[in-house]
């Protein structure tokens, strides 16, 4: 079989083989390209690899022989599900591989915004703490977890996670989901509930037409002035211009953001003139042990598919 893979600059920097791919099929390497370009480099295989890469009906019918595609990616808003449901194409996405790297991440964040971690590395290397006249300052601001509120709004795999985390620094856990979710320690509750009374609100769930625009001027208008947003899921989810200037009126403490509406980040974003955020380039996901379940979750998609029992599908249903 031909196997065309897209993207492969997001999984890999060569620091990860990609050559277990090799062993379903003749594989050809390719980072990002135009939807004409796959086209070109796509018209004769029979499955593509990919991960932001936009695969729309017009690359499904250019590509004749095309039977299936597999994503580097639990998300697969890029792919035209109904289409590929038209052209008999299955597709497959990789549930799971980074639920723990999210997690971690998600509540490194957490950490520099109650630490203010990287302002005093940044003060100490000016020199402040050589001019200070005692053994310590406290310039910017610290806090303690324990007691403080966690909301968490989409509880599946790194939800969970994220509320065992917050248990061991014991944080009061709220969650919301779209249907009613259960965990011990965990108190299922509404959106509303959960913008009036958290501190910190760290978000984790997929973007569709009832998340769009969840954290808006309005939603924020709910939120303590010392609440602290957390987001690790989709850019969209928050109305990054209503974000923008809650943080720079002081109508909320602080953001930590992973993941932006349009990426790479374009030149201009409000986030660049914002006070209080951290900012991180979509890495979440993307620790060596995370990218190599990602290549192995991958193989047996492959694997599945050749023995006539596709797994980790996913439909336009």
């Amino acid at each position: 079989m031909k196997i065309t893979v897209l993207d492969t600059n997001t999984v890999t920097n060569g620091d990860l083989s990609l050559k277990p791919l090799e062993h379903f099929g003749e594989v050809s390497y390719y980072d990002m390209l135009s939807e004409d370009e796959i086209i070109e480099n796509a018209k004769q295989s029979d499955i593509i690899i990919c991960n932001k890469s936009v695969i729309t009906e017009r690359i499904m019918k250019n590509c004749k022989n095309l039977k299936f595609i597999t994503l580097f990616a639990t998300g697969y808003n890029n792919i035209d599900l109904k289409a590929a449901q038209k052209h008999g194409i299955t597709v497959s996405n990789a549930p799971g591989y980074s639920t723990d790297s999210v997690a971690q991440h998600t509540f490194a964040l957490i950490l520099e915004l109650a630490e203010s971690l990287s302002s005093y590395t940044s003060s100490v290397k000016n020199g402040d703490w050589t001019r200070a006249e005692k053994f310590c300052y406290f310039s910017y601001p610290l806090s303690e977890l324990s007691g403080k509120t966690l909301g968490i709004i989409g509880f599946g795999a790194i939800g969970r996670k994220v509320a065992e985390i917050a248990k061991a620094f014991s944080m009061k856990v709220l969650c919301n989901a779209r249907s009613e979710k259960h965990a011990e320690g965990v108190t299922y509750c509404t959106k509303e509930e959960i913008f009036k009374n958290s501190d910190y609100i760290t978000l984790h769930c997929p973007l569709n037409e009832e998340t769009r625009g969840l954290i808006s001027k309005e939603t924020i208008a709910l939120m303590k002035p010392t609440a602290r947003i957390i987001n690790t899921s989709r850019g969209a989810v928050i109305d990054e211009e209503a974000l923008t200037r809650a943080l720079n009126s002081g109508r909320i403490a602080g953001a930590a953001v992973d993941v932006l509406d349009h990426e790479p980040m374009q030149k201009g974003h409000p986030y660049l003139t914002a006070k209080n955020i951290i900012i991180t380039p979509h890495i979440a996901w993307a620790t060596d042990e995370a990218r190599e379940r990602l290549i192995q979750l991958v193989c047996e998609n492959l694997e599945g598919f050749q023995n006539g029992r596709p797994v980790n599908t996913v439909s336009a249903d």
